[in-house]
Formats: structure tokens, C-alpha cells, sequence
């Protein structure tokens, strides 16, 4: 039975990482193709110089700029796998019409496994967005906070959510939640346990909250 269980969540470790480096690649796969595009850009911009068409010129530059705000990333909190994970996730929830606002600064190395990390903000967040989707759209909203206190990494996620109907083996758990959500709050648990961390969650009207603490 443990080894059983043991499998599953090593399996669903490995399918995590995959899905964010997807996730990270195809992030930095668009900012690629905006680089490389960049010449042609210059050359129109050129072209239109010569006309001495200023307001084209303008023109053509909001439209780059514009266009430059949809690749660029959302986030730097300073650590680049947790930009990497954040900017991820937060164009996954912006895609699905959710509401993100966040506030990370993360100015010192981290000695968190960068593995562990991908664990907790991966599943935090992916959690998150799977909660808003049972929700209607105008009441759909991530808060992210993220700094230091002191020598420890806090880390905030609060999120919209249906109302929690019942508890199991000590872990909230919403009202529709597949195994995978169970997975990951359970390998949430391990990797804080593990870095020596702590771990509160609450529900209230509206909305679920996670907090943890990780020291460093």
C-alpha cells in the first residue's frame, strides 16, 4: 500500500514538473518569436521614417508597445524560479478570464530546492485557478503576496472559491475536487514538513486561503 501510494505521487510529481516546464517554455517561446520579429519591425519603422509620416511612426510604436505587454513578464520578484512559476501561472489564470493581482519580492537566495518550490507554487496555484473555474466569471480573483520575514519565505495565496463542505484527514477539501487536488495538497504538506516549514489554511464566504512559511 505505501509503495503503492509512494508511485502515485512520485508519478504526479514528474507530470507537475512536466506540465510547468510546458507551461515556462511556451512562455519564453513567444518572447523568442517577438525577438526575431524585431528586425522586421525596425525595417517598417524605417520605411515609414523616410516618408517623414510621424503619426504612422506613433502609431506603429503603441501597436509594439502594446504587443510587447502581453509577452513581457507580469513579475520579477528577483528569484528566477519563482518569476518562471508566477508569470506561468498567472497568464494560465488571466487566459480564463481570473483576476490576479500580486505583490512578491523575494530579494535573498533562496535555499529552498528549486524543486520544492515548483512543488508548492505549482500546486498552490494551479488549485487556485481550478477553484475560480466553478465560479462565475465577475467574481473570479487571485491574490498572490510573497516576501521575507526575517530569515523565513511567506508566501500568501487567497483565492474565490465555493464554500468548504467538509474536512478529510485533517486537510480541507472544497465540495468537487478530483484526486490530483488531493495530490497536491498532500505533497504541499511533505514539502513544507520537510523544509522545516509551517502551513495554515482558511476558508471563508467566498474565498480560500493558504499561508505559508519556509525557512531560508
Amino acid at each position: 500500500m505505501l509503495g503503492r501510494r509512494k508511485r502515485k505521487l512520485e508519478a504526479y510529481q514528474e507530470e507537475l514538473m512536466r506540465t510547468h516546464y510546458n507551461e515556462v517554455e511556451n512562455m519564453y517561446q513567444d518572447m523568442r518569436g517577438w525577438r526575431h520579429d524585431f528586425k522586421n519591425h525596425l525595417q517598417v519603422l524605417k520605411a515609414i521614417s523616410l516618408e517623414e509620416d510621424m503619426e504612422a511612426v506613433r502609431e506603429y510604436l503603441d501597436q509594439l508597445e502594446e504587443s510587447l505587454k502581453e509577452i513581457e513578464p507580469r513579475v520579477k520578484t528577483g528569484n528566477k524560479m519563482t518569476d518562471a512559476i508566477l508569470n506561468s501561472k498567472i497568464s494560465l489564470a488571466k487566459s480564463n478570464a481570473i483576476d490576479v493581482t500580486v505583490d512578491a519580492h523575494v530579494p535573498v537566495a533562496l535555499t529552498t530546492p528549486e524543486t520544492d518550490l515548483s512543488i508548492i507554487m505549482g500546486n498552490l496555484l494551479d488549485n487556485a485557478i481550478e477553484a475560480n473555474l466553478r465560479i462565475p466569471v465577475e467574481e473570479r480573483f487571485i491574490r498572490i503576496y510573497m516576501d521575507m520575514k526575517n530569515t523565513q519565505l511567506y508566501l500568501s495565496v487567497t483565492n474565490a472559491a465555493e464554500p468548504v463542505k467538509k474536512k478529510k484527514m485533517g486537510r480541507l477539501f472544497t465540495s468537487s475536487k478530483g484526486s490530483d487536488h488531493g495530490l497536491g495538497l498532500i505533497r504541499i504538506d511533505e514539502v513544507v514538513a520537510r523544509n522545516g516549514g509551517f502551513i495554515k489554511r482558511n476558508s471563508e464566504a467566498g474565498a480560500f486561503a493558504t499561508e505559508l512559511l519556509l525557512p531560508q
